[in-house]
């Protein structure tokens, strides 16, 4: 293997290890298509010894108080924050996101690292006045080993970010990196080797089957957290269920409405539409607002200026800070995508921009998609119906607010929703309308931390980011003292 390629390991009880199989993981660079690095490809067996060893180390970790947990996740963000240069350049090659807008993701693995540590506190029990003798009071315990099973749009900053609260509840976790852009996992095992206790977090490579099942099912695991797809959230679901009774948070995908009535700040909204369909990555984002649903009166204009938008957006290597969108993420998700843009086609959808490969030598190699903008979609279409994943946006037409809502609470999904207006009673309606965790009003795309993110329907369960999330990493037990 040549020297230059980068070759990871897992972390295990506190070792940097090859997998007990002796097979590999082969990850490329998507904008070229050329080998960028390999990483182990675990095995049942070493997820059994990730568990006993995260088993191994949590008594020792719930036993530290609140102040020496939180010492040390502050010690892992400015060790992150240390080899963000490293990281960044990683990730960028791995992932094919744009570095400019990827420099945020190392910022924000480890801001949420201090923003837990700032919970310590919190995780407060009550005093029930239950009877006149005794004394009566809940207890906040950890659940012991927390399996997180991590996706590729953002694999080093989701993996970081959420070992903050579930190690600052008092858990030892256990890491299943994606099977694609999986590189910067073990770099992030190097970081916690060097920070935590040996055994606390543990980071396993590997295919969904055996590693993220065999995790999901084992018996030592009752607390699962897992960001990515519906269907892998479904399959999560349910091998967690015939394996034990298990708390299951999923944070998953979405379609969501991007609502503009037709006193809403057209310039801002155009500014918005494009920037809350996240194409620094290709459009790969759960939250990504990917359906214009667009007044009449509005519609034709909104639509040819979402467009000139797209058109001027620049595509080139993800390591260019000048670079606005990298392509997507695999060969695979490529085809979903390509996918899409014939489905489109077939059910009359008017192809505005994009649906190609960009032209030039630059956009031979790589997967590459330009940023693609539907009109004339029906939301029985696929396209309008289903969870891309990738740069393409819809544009759909209303005439009165109760078709709105209706188009926009009209698929499964509920993750996040934005709403355009100037009219304060039409934006207190629609917040309380829109079926969706998240609603932007005259905004899209930003995530506030303090609030939680997580969908409703099959956008998944559980908030995150806030302290919703760190309490759900804990168990409460009621305690009765009587005289």
């Amino acid at each position: 293997m040549d020297s230059t390629k980068f070759e990871g390991r897992m972390l295990i009880g506190g070792e940097m290890v090859a997998g007990s199989g002796g097979a590999w993981i082969d990850s490329e660079n998507p904008a070229t298509e050329q080998p960028l690095g390999r990483v182990p490809a675990g095995t049942a067996e070493d997820v059994r010894r990730a568990v006993d060893a995260a088993a191994a180390a949590q008594p020792d970790w719930a036993g530290k108080s609140v102040w020496e947990r939180a010492a040390l996740l502050r010690r892992l963000a400015g060790a992150i924050r240390a080899r963000g240069p490293e990281i960044l350049q990683l990730e960028a090659r791995d992932t094919g996101n744009t570095i400019a807008k990827l420099t945020a993701d190392v910022q924000i693995a480890a801001g949420y690292l201090e923003y837990f540590a700032g919970l310590a506190s919190e995780m407060k029990g009550e005093t029930v006045p239950a009877s006149a003798q005794g004394l009566h009071l809940t207890l906040r315990e950890p659940w012991g080993v927390v399996a997180r099973i991590v996706p590729f749009n953002h694999p080093f900053m989701f993996a970081a970010a959420h070992l903050a609260a579930p190690l600052m509840a008092g858990n030892a976790v256990v890491v299943k990196t994606p099977e694609t852009s999986p590189l910067s996992g073990s770099l992030l095992g190097e970081l916690c080797r060097e920070c935590l206790p040996a055994g606390l977090v543990n980071i396993v490579h590997g295919l969904g089957l055996p590693v993220g099942d065999t995790l999901v099912r084992h018996p030592r695991v009752r607390r699962i957290g897992f960001t990515g797809s519906v269907p892998t959230g479904l399959a999560i679901q349910r091998a967690a269920a015939e394996s034990g009774v298990k708390h299951v948070s999923l944070e998953l995908g979405g379609k969501n409405p991007f609502i503009v009535f037709p006193d809403a700040d057209l310039d801002k909204a155009v500014d918005m539409a494009v920037a809350g369909m996240n194409f620094s990555w290709a459009g790969q984002s759960c939250g990504s607002t990917s359906r214009l649903l667009l007044h009449e009166s509005i519609h034709e204009e909104f639509v040819e200026r979402v467009a000139a938008r797209l058109r001027a957006l620049r595509l080139g290597d993800p390591l260019d800070p000048a670079s606005e969108m990298g392509p997507v993420n695999s060969r695979r998700q490529h085809e979903r995508v390509m996918g899409f843009v014939e489905s489109a086609r077939a059910e009359g959808a008017r192809l505005v921009t994009g649906g190609r490969r960009p032209p030039g030598e630059a956009f031979r190699r790589g997967y590459w998609v330009e940023p693609t903008l539907y009109d004339r979609v029906d939301p029985s279409m696929r396209v309008a119906r289903e969870e891309v994943f990738g740069p393409i946006v819809c544009a759909l037409r209303w005439s009165s607010e109760d078709e709105a809502v209706a188009l926009a609470n009209g698929t499964e999904y509920g993750l996040t929703a934005a709403v355009w207006t100037r009219d304060l009673s039409t934006a207190m309606r629609m917040m309380r309308r829109v079926e969706a965790g998240t609603v932007w009003i005259n905004f899209a795309g930003q995530h506030f931390v303090g609030t939680p993110f997580g969908g409703w329907k099959d956008s998944g369960l559980g908030g995150e980011e806030c302290l919703e999330e760190l309490l759900s990493y804990t168990q409460v037990k009621a305690v009765h003292v009587l005289p």
